[in-house]
């Protein structure tokens, strides 16, 4: 009985929006609002976070960067400070291979300055470039479109060898295959023997790998003096291994750093132990108040929707009075005629939420092809809408609902 009220109260409801459709649009069109505001800044916050961690697990959300600086500060802060200590060095890096017992890789990155790359009557000023020991491919987990990584016997020997973005290959060979190409970076000749997949657009990119110059580290040494530093930056990742947590893996590297660099136990540390979550917990508060401001936004829209869709409702009773108390001298109970005009309401409001919703997912969409990042709506966002609409439909059509209910059946026909 309970099914067969709820399925003609839903028939009853849909008749009453297609007999009235501008008033039903008008009294949902402050839901629309309010669902629109709500959803889109969620789903525009869930995009740029989703953005961001995948950006961060590209480079491994289980690696630490042993850098000068700290991640989550200034650098004008302590400017002073951090210039006086030392770089990351490749001795660092063999105390570390030997003493942390809960890395499985560690690896060195020298940071060049940019320099202006050749290939025949092409060319391109102020590529990123970096130095990289042989591990570094295990920790950052790179990928290639065409080519490959250099040989133990490449690295080992200090080959003239370069590994390149996709941006930076289209760039200087346009669609020649790039592969065995010689071009010339600082008066040498270097043969490209990899090409790495293509990255696309990240809010934040630390290692902009679309438009990089990867050399072995051995090979670097040929161009520039790596002990000094005084000119380009050096940094040491080291890679957990599995089941090892990052918090007894800093522990681990700062005992084997501070011992190899023979610190004093009252000295500081002279170096930075950073992580990549010290980005997300910096942009967590950020995301909080983009989303208190959608809540705060939509949800004064969505009161107006809940008082305007109540004042249709309280137009409906008043309409179907007669109606409601044939229907209650003829034995109908109270709770199929509030089960009625409640199933109206939360009706009304899901189709203005749904109205907002797909216009939220046409915007994202657009916005998506205009700006090449991919934003999107997630099942999540999609559930809030939904049973948000439900309660919105519930608190605007109960108290409606009640007085219908409630009438005098003699009363409500001679009404």
């Amino acid at each position: 009985m309970i099914l067969r009220a709820i399925y003609e109260s839903v028939l009853q409801a849909l008749q009453q929006l297609y007999a009235n459709p501008l008033r039903s649009f008008l009294s949902s069109l402050g839901i629309t609002i309010g669902i629109f505001c709500i959803i889109s800044v969620m789903s525009a916050v869930d995009s740029l976070e989703d953005n961001i961690t995948s950006s961060f697990d590209k480079l491994g959300s289980d690696v630490l960067y042993v850098d000068k600086n700290p991640w989550n500060e200034d650098p004008g802060q302590s400017w002073w400070k951090y210039a006086r200590r030392p770089n990351p060095n490749y001795e660092d890096l063999e105390a570390l291979q030997e003493r942390v017992a809960g890395a499985e890789f560690s690896s060195l990155s020298v940071f060049i300055p940019g320099k202006t790359l050749k290939y025949g009557s092409s060319s391109v000023r102020g590529a990123y470039m970096a130095g990289i020991t042989y591990e570094y491919a295990e920790i950052t987990k790179l990928e290639f479109s065409d080519g490959r990584y250099f040989t133990p016997y490449e690295y080992s020997t200090g080959a003239n060898k370069i590994i390149i973005g996709n941006v930076l290959s289209t760039e200087l060979f346009g669609t020649k295959d790039p592969i065995g190409k010689t071009v010339k970076v600082g008066g040498r000749k270097y043969q490209v023997v990899g090409v790495l997949k293509k990255e696309g657009n990240s809010l934040i990119n630390i290692i902009p790998f679309d438009e990089a110059v990867l050399l072995g580290f051995n090979t670097v040494k040929k161009l520039i003096n790596v002990r000094t530093g005084a000119s380009w930056g050096t940094m040491l990742n080291v890679k957990a291994r599995p089941g090892v947590k990052l918090v007894d893996l800093e522990d681990e590297v700062t005992g084997v750093l501070r011992a190899h660099r023979k610190l004093r136990p009252k000295e500081e540390d002279n170096f930075s132990i950073n992580e990549l979550s010290m980005f997300t917990k910096m942009l967590a508060p950020i995301f909080s108040v983009m989303n208190s401001v959608g809540i705060i936004i939509g949800g004064f829209a969505i009161i107006v929707g809940i008082f305007s869709v109540a004042n249709i409702m309280f137009v409906s009773v008043k309409e179907r009075t007669g109606i409601i108390g044939i229907k209650k001298a003829l034995g109908a109970r109270s709770w199929v005629i509030l089960l009625e005009f409640l199933i109206e309401s939360i009706i009304l409001c899901i189709i203005g939420g749904a109205i907002g919703l797909g216009i939220v997912m046409l915007i994202l969409k657009i916005l998506s092809a205009v700006i090449d990042f991919e934003m999107y709506v997630s099942l999540q966002n999609i559930l809030i809408a939904i049973i948000g609409a439900i309660v919105i439909g519930v608190l605007a059509g109960l108290i409606p609902a009640l007085q219908a209910a409630r009438m005098d059946p003699v009363e409500a026909m001679r009404a």
